[in-house]
């Protein structure tokens, strides 16, 4: 009896596409890492801060404008992979501090509402964020 699911075949596995996102309407990588990734059915966004891509330098409006400018970066990423924010279905969100949380979560919830699905998410405080970003977040969303 055959059946496309053979425990022990490599070939009844196949290894999922990878391919690098990029995109001039969110920030360079500061790294030896992609804006995004795309793989199988997703795509994965590196860690976005509130860094405005024409100019390389921190939005002003302390953790409410860099969690928009964050988001922006973010939408900006995953449409150049071909999907959209209302695909996302996992958000980490990292901030300096924790007593940001409220600032941050208003803000999130414009580019998410509360009645439309969002993601799932893990919120953290972080001990440091790179170049002294006020909050980081990364995405996973479905490509199709």
């Amino acid at each position: 009896m055959s059946s496309p699911f053979q425990l022990g075949r490599a070939e009844a596995y196949p290894i999922p596409t990878r391919e690098a996102v990029s995109t001039d309407k969110a920030p360079k990588a500061i790294g030896p890492y992609s804006q995004g990734i795309k793989a199988g059915d997703f795509v994965f966004t590196a860690g976005q801060a509130g860094v405005d891509p024409a100019t390389g330098k921190f939005i002003e409006g302390g953790v409410a404008g860099q969690t928009r400018q964050t988001l922006k970066n973010i939408q900006a990423i995953l449409e150049a992979a071909g999907t959209s924010l209302d695909r996302v279905v996992k958000c980490g969100v990292f901030l300096q501090d924790m007593a940001d949380f409220s600032a941050m979560n208003a803000v999130y919830a414009e580019f998410f509402p509360p009645d439309k699905n969002p993601p799932a998410r893990t919120t953290v405080q972080a001990a440091k964020l790179p170049l002294g970003a006020l909050v980081e977040i990364d995405a996973v969303a479905l490509i199709k």
